[in-house]
């Protein structure tokens, strides 16, 4: 059996809708966020899809998602935390950005956006840039780090060290490095950056994802064997 993995959709649904159809074989989808499009329109998949928040997204509608409310049939939204069982896989989750800030903030309580910003930089990163609840907390992470015998570990941050581009800058997270420390899942797949990556920390594979219209994963769910495919 194999799983799909994509990375940052961004409203490409149609590419998503190209991917899935090119292999039906496929039973099953995971996503690393940002599947939103800039308008915050999510769809309904061909094949089920399980998918973590990113930076980008519509959080109301992750919100009624997470209160059981309706979201397409095939589009399954895993909340930070787990374990989720995602066909023979249990999985974990830790969508969203880091943001010093509002670290010790209880993920109840992050603001919601206070309106649409208008600017053409902020149309053209997504909607309602202000809202918080893009971020992950410490209580998420300590939850994440209290989960055993993880197959999957999905974030959308990248965990250290991570140089997008060839910057000098490390854009990873250390809080990633030490749930994977703790979890010790046996595959680390996040986005964010649109840059495939493939790399071991903390003894764990972790891949970094391209945006989906430029590749994505086929992982065998037994032996996790990884073959990137060019879209």
């Amino acid at each position: 059996m194999q799983i799909g993995a994509l990375g940052d959709i961004h409203g490409a649904f149609d590419a998503v809708l190209t991917i899935m159809q090119r292999h039906p074989e496929v039973s099953l989808w995971v996503s690393v966020g940002d599947v939103a499009s800039n308008d915050g329109d999510y769809f309904e998949p061909v094949a089920p899809l399980h998918w973590i928040k990113g930076n980008n997204e519509d959080f109301d509608v992750i919100a009624a998602a997470r209160a059981g409310g309706p979201l397409a049939g095939t589009m399954h939204y895993l909340a930070n935390g787990g374990p989720h069982h995602v066909g023979p896989w249990r999985v974990a989750a830790l969508g969203g950005t880091f943001a010093p800030g509002w670290y010790n903030t209880p993920a109840s309580r992050l603001p919601r956006s206070t309106g649409r910003k208008t600017t053409a930089t902020s149309l053209k990163l997504g909607k309602n840039r202000d809202d918080k609840r893009r971020h992950f907390v410490r209580e998420e992470v300590v939850a994440c780090k209290a989960l055993t015998n993880i197959d999957l570990f999905l974030t959308h941050e990248a965990p250290r060290p991570f140089y997008p581009a060839g910057r000098r800058i490390d854009a990873g997270k250390t809080v990633l490095n030490d749930v994977m420390a703790s979890m010790r899942p046996r595959l680390h797949l996040f986005g964010h950056h649109h840059e495939f990556t493939d790399s071991v920390r903390q003894g764990v594979r972790s891949i970094g994802l391209d945006v989906v219209t430029t590749s994505y994963l086929l992982v065998d769910a037994g032996t996790f064997k990884c073959e990137r495919i060019d879209t």
